[in-house]
């Protein structure tokens, strides 16, 4: 089974843009049918889904979020990242990475991202 982990700044000031990294291990990011995403969850908020990137390269987006977010990968360093441009406080969360292969899926222990002056 693969393994996540996630990596990027603790705090974001608002209007910037937010970059997180997620490096697997365990497994190529180019594995056939694995999926890769980013999940957040809020403060006293459920998870979610921001987008997905495959095996082959195709992105999969979030409507609510598609103007906003990036996401693209790093075959060589086995990383995929995201990119949320124009954050704000409400934009506060944990992020996590996903791997789903079939019906397993892997998760990065997430990590805080706090949106602040």
């Amino acid at each position: 089974q693969v393994q996540l982990q996630e990596s990027g700044p603790g705090l974001v000031k608002p209007s910037q843009t937010l970059s997180l990294t997620c490096t697997v291990s365990g497994g190529s990011i180019t594995t056939n049918y694995y999926y890769w995403s980013w999940i957040r969850q809020a403060p006293g908020k459920g998870l979610e889904w921001m987008g997905a990137i495959a095996y082959s390269g195709s992105l999969y987006d979030s409507p609510s979020l598609k103007s906003r977010t990036s996401i693209s990968r790093d075959t060589a360093k086995n990383q995929f990242t995201l990119q949320l441009s124009s954050v704000t406080p409400e934009n506060t969360a944990v992020y996590y990475c996903a791997g789903r292969h079939y019906a397993m899926d892997s998760w990065g222990q997430g990590t805080q991202v706090t949106v602040s002056v």
